[in-house]
């Protein structure tokens, strides 16, 4: 495993088993220095959260406090402060917002007033969030059971998913979704038609399948179709649809069922939005793979691929990489943020709306702290404004 971890926006060192995150992340204490939240990129529906529906081509804070914890959207936006309380904004059409109403907004909106609050993940119309109790919670779209309620109504106000409190990690594609408990079982739930969800069928489920009977998983990302992950003794994993090579596996075959990408036991992070996969490894390199048609895999052209490639030579990111369904970006150690693939809404935060096959440099600053899981604009947290 990797000698650092990050969890909910704050770096820890040392090696950390499930039960030591947990505990790590029900009593956090913060940076004195407080995390500013930056978003730039598409705005349609107000999801930078600036009081408009304009784009941004460059990061841009959003307000002037200094207390943002996580973040995570789609086509609105949900975020942690560091007081623990949640908040949402944007596109609102199924109350993914979580506000009791189907009204989008363009600013922040606290959701409800509790303030035990750590963790977000946002689908593409359903939002998901985790309390420091270990409770697990969802509102928005659930068209294919995603929200993990035992059916498919939509809500607009948060709902507690089963009454567990051992939940842990989550993560949320377009139509399914994935947690792993305190225990290290993997569970899943949403659409299957493809073996998305990894339990060696195509049956849709509207709450949480245990995938397998391993109890060492570490990290789950859910893309468009596709689930990849991570377990402790750095096994990579992949699963579902697989047409533009998106499982890693060197084929296009679908498989419903996790199987193993490779036999290197040194991945540190994954993440597939969309059908492109981006991974890090315990050296500091950085590896991609899928669909590359706007140049998100940052290889410097528009070939798929179907097996792990890496970008470039450097082994110098963090864990901080998030692969995009059209463009992608990733931190390094000094601080520095990255960024590559389609610009057209300016979403690079580049100050232009060029596109890029490679990596190029957001602005000059050496304080992003980590970023944010989004579809249409980006986000990051900086240590400070």
């Amino acid at each position: 495993m990797p000698s650092t971890t990050i969890i909910s926006g704050v770096q820890y060192s040392g090696i950390w088993t499930l039960q030591q995150a947990h505990d790590a992340i029900a009593a956090s204490t913060w940076p004195v220095i407080g995390p500013a939240l930056y978003l730039w990129g598409g705005n349609n529906y107000g999801g930078l959260g600036l009081g408009d529906i304009n784009n941004r081509s460059s990061p841009t804070q959003v307000g002037t406090l200094k207390t943002w914890s996580s973040i995570s959207g789609f086509y609105s936006t949900i975020a942690t402060k560091t007081d623990g309380t949640l908040w949402s904004w944007g596109y609102n059409n199924t109350g993914e917002l979580g506000l009791g109403n189907t009204t989008s907004y363009s600013s922040p909106k606290q959701v409800g007033s509790l303030t035990s609050w750590y963790a977000v993940s946002g689908g593409r119309f359903s939002s998901f969030a985790l309390k420091s109790d270990g409770t697990l919670w969802s509102w928005g779209n659930s068209n294919a059971g995603q929200l993990g309620l035992g059916n498919r109504t939509n809500y607009s106000s948060p709902k507690q998913i089963g009454a567990l409190s051992s939940w842990l990690k989550i993560a949320s594609g377009q139509y399914h979704t994935g947690a792993i408990k305190t225990d290290g079982t993997l569970w899943m739930w949403g659409e299957n038609s493809d073996g998305r969800l990894g339990i060696g069928n195509r049956t849709s489920y509207s709450s949480p399948k245990q995938v397998g009977s391993l109890t060492n998983w570490l990290h789950v990302s859910c893309g468009t179709y596709t689930t990849t992950a991570i377990t402790t003794d750095g096994y990579l994993w992949a699963w579902g649809e697989n047409s533009y090579g998106s499982l890693g596996l060197g084929n296009r075959t679908n498989y419903s069922s996790p199987k193993q990408v490779g036999s290197l036991t040194t991945w540190a992070r994954v993440s597939n939005v969309g059908l492109s996969v981006l991974a890090v490894k315990t050296d500091g390199t950085m590896w991609s793979w899928g669909l590359n048609n706007h140049a998100q895999l940052g290889q410097g052209n528009l070939i798929d691929y179907s097996s792990p490639k890496q970008v470039g030579s450097l082994t110098t990111w963090t864990t901080q990489a998030i692969g995009g369904s059209t463009f992608s970006r990733a931190i390094k150690n000094d601080g520095t943020l990255w960024s590559w693939g389609l610009n057209n809404n300016g979403s690079l935060g580049l100050g232009n709306t060029t596109s890029y096959s490679s990596p190029k440099q957001v602005g000059s600053a050496t304080n992003w702290l980590t970023l944010a899981t989004t579809y249409l604009h980006s986000g990051a947290i900086a240590t400070e404004g």
